[in-house]
């Protein structure tokens, strides 16, 4: 069992309090939707998947849009989020087993996530917890790696030794929002590239 941090209780009530009803960026009204835009959004900001998402989704409105999409018609509309081809194709695909495996349905559990191509842990973890309220595990994206080694959370630098790391230290009611709280910590106050002089967390960095 990992030592508890002590830093962390004081850690999670400052970003509650820098952020008291976090909340996933992504817009969606359909369950498929977020998982489109979740599999967009990667190495893209969320602003952008948004951007791109407003129009796409106007333009498939039911299942049946994507299971009968042009794949290449589809690369132009989400071009400009990047890895355009890797993302048609898994979105696409994820689409058909939704479809056929899932009779329509976003699936609730973690196993049943993991069987959609395009579909990580992290995939899953967004999903689950956004439209389910379910806590299988901890969203790890590139904020979550880079802010819990910087608050020594964790010394891997692999999502998934990361994510492990963070379930044996971090409560269970806490671990869907507190993704979403580093997230925007890492958005609004401490960047890749910030020099932390003003951080709320900096003294929690042990490095400083």
């Amino acid at each position: 069992m990992k030592k508890e941090n002590t830093n962390l209780p004081e850690i999670i009530r400052t970003l509650t309090r820098l952020f008291p009803d976090p909340k996933c960026a992504l817009h969606y009204t359909k369950p498929w939707e977020l998982l489109v835009a979740v599999i967009l959004s990667a190495q893209c900001t969320d602003k952008k998947v948004n951007d791109v998402t407003k129009n796409l989704f106007k333009k498939h409105r039911a299942l049946d849009d994507y299971v009968n999409a042009e794949p290449s018609e589809f690369e132009r509309d989400i071009y400009s989020t990047g890895f355009y081809r890797a993302k048609t194709k898994n979105i696409l695909a994820a689409i058909k087993v939704i479809k056929k495996d899932f009779k329509g349905k976003v699936p609730k559990t973690m196993k049943g996530m993991l069987t959609i191509p395009g579909v990580g842990r992290k995939t899953a973890n967004v999903v689950l917890g956004e439209l389910y309220g379910t806590a299988e595990g901890i969203a790890v994206d590139t904020h979550v790696i880079r802010l819990s080694r910087l608050l020594g959370l964790t010394k891997h630098k692999d999502a998934t030794k990361i994510e492990q790391d963070l379930m044996e230290i971090i409560p269970k009611k806490d671990w869907v929002r507190f993704s979403h709280l580093l997230i925007l910590y890492g958005r609004e106050y401490c960047s890749a590239r910030c020099k932390h002089t003003s951080c709320p967390l900096a003294k929690f960095y042990p490095s400083q």
